[in-house]
């Protein structure tokens, strides 16, 4: 009978690990294993493309960052200051901001073209602003013809809407010499007399406006006559709204207004997208605090963003608070 040896069943090597080596062995297992469950996640990147500092958009961002901030767990919100609208669209579409506001007329009409932004709100609508000095020769969008006029920062939705006008009211090409300067840029050309007038679209009140309104005689061109030439030209986003004379103190006009967006990116997790709409819709008032336009919204008219659809977590929001 063969006898079996006691050490042929062991595994190579454990006997050489004392006990005292075998618990280190095993705490430092363990201990490792907690830390990799107690390690703190990367906070989440909201970056919010808005426009220039003394715009709606830009109030408007600062106040829902701060929100954000305050009241999401692990999120880090901050603005991005842009040209506005068609670079917020890109700059959001390119994955280097994950939201941003923008005026449909910027948007492209289908969603085959830009799939990878989708809305989050339609939160107030833009008025074009047409302004010149009180006592100037600018009294109608033709007066313009030969003149000096900004028609908004490249990239901005400005630009875009500016353009359009000048091209129903036949004054594309050369009929008008165009600088293309921000609002604040726009608002110390005026002021110099470097230029004769400039465009500038915003919610009510646009404080760069105000605060020229204040400081010197400024006029606000009446455009109500261009609204139904750019709807049957571009499209019907267009409406006509008024600017009553207790905005800036000067004489009430009546514009061309369409809607503005806050957009997001279309790969956001639904969660998290789901979040930012309900603070959106249930700080209106303290956002209202920072600039009235954002006041102006409500879940009703938000859901309301064609072309762009909502994202899933905004149409899971609003579906729960049955608008």
């Amino acid at each position: 009978m063969h006898r079996v040896s006691r050490t042929s069943s062991r595994r190579p090597g454990l006997h050489r690990v004392g006990p005292a080596a075998l618990l280190t062995v095993l705490l430092t297992a363990t201990l490792a294993a907690a830390g990799c469950r107690d390690a703190p996640t990367a906070p989440t990147t909201i970056r919010i493309a808005t426009g220039s500092p003394t715009a709606v958009y830009y109030a408007f961002g600062q106040s829902l960052a701060a929100i954000l901030n305050r009241e999401l767990p692990n999120v880090r919100a901050s603005v991005v200051i842009t040209a506005a609208s068609a670079e917020n669209v890109q700059l959001v579409g390119s994955g280097a901001a994950e939201l941003g506001f923008t005026q449909a007329d910027v948007l492209p009409t289908s969603t085959a073209e830009s799939p990878t932004v989708e809305a989050i709100a339609r939160v107030y609508d833009d008025q074009l602003h047409l302004v010149t000095t009180g006592g100037g020769p600018v009294r109608t969008v033709a007066d313009l013809q030969g003149r000096r006029v900004s028609v908004g920062a490249s990239g901005s939705g400005t630009e875009i809407t500016a353009t359009r006008l000048l091209e129903v009211a036949r004054l594309g090409g050369d009929e008008v010499r165009r600088e293309r300067l921000g609002l604040d840029e726009s608002v110390a050309a005026l002021r110099s007399g470097r230029i004769d007038a400039f465009f500038f679209s915003g919610g009510l009140p646009v404080r760069g406006i105000e605060e020229l309104a204040w400081r010197s005689a400024t006029r606000i061109v009446d455009l109500s006559e261009w609204t139904e030439p750019l709807r049957s030209r571009y499209g019907q986003v267009y409406v006509s709204r008024d600017i009553p004379r207790s905005v800036y103190g000067v004489d009430a006009v009546t514009t061309v207004a369409n809607p503005n967006y806050l957009i997001v990116r279309a790969n956001l997790p639904e969660r998290l997208v789901r979040e930012v709409t309900r603070l959106l819709m249930e700080r209106r008032a303290e956002l209202a605090a920072a600039h009235p336009a954002a006041g102006r919204m409500s879940p009703r008219s938000a859901i309301v963003t064609a072309p762009l659809p909502l994202h899933p977590g905004a149409a899971a929001w609003y579906r729960a608070a049955k608008p």
